[in-house]
């Protein structure tokens, strides 16, 4: 980020990208909600035999992205559930998926990379005939290999 600013960015601004390979540009809908961004490292405990005081060094182990959640609201699409499907049959299904932070002109200012990601979860809407006005809603739940950050 060249220019730091005094005031946090906003959260409604993001764009997703979901990476197939096809090089559609095809949308898949407005997301609501992305939920679950990040990453963690496992610290392991070390002691080493010769030092002097009796306590544990910690070293970097594994590291994994966390499972990431996408909602959006039910549009005739079928391209989650065609993703669950294919990954059920298939295990060359791993996708690119890039989440993308904007500013308010539209800049992208950073952006978070899901590496060989894979759905692991989808829900359907909460179906309710009380006549309101509740969208139908959708969620996937992706769980992937690795995990990128890059600042805009």
């Amino acid at each position: 980020m060249s220019n730091p600013r005094n005031t946090p960015y906003g959260a409604y601004n993001f764009v997703v990208e979901f990476n197939d390979g096809s090089n559609s540009g095809d949308p898949v809908g407005g997301f609501s909600d992305v939920t679950g961004i990040g990453t963690e490292i496992t610290l392991l405990e070390y002691r080493q035999g010769n030092d002097k005081e009796n306590h544990v060094r910690k070293i970097p182990g594994l590291h994994k992205a966390a499972d990431v959640t996408f909602k959006r609201g039910v549009m005739g699409l079928a391209t989650f559930w065609n993703w669950v499907r294919d990954t059920r049959t298939s295990p060359s299904t791993a996708r690119v998926l890039t989440i993308t932070l904007n500013d308010e002109q539209g800049n992208a200012v950073q952006a978070w990379k899901l590496i060989n990601a894979r759905p692991m979860k989808w829900t359907g809407p909460t179906l309710a005939a009380k006549g309101g006005s509740d969208v139908a809603m959708e969620e996937l739940v992706v769980s992937s290999e690795g995990f990128e950050f890059d600042e805009g």
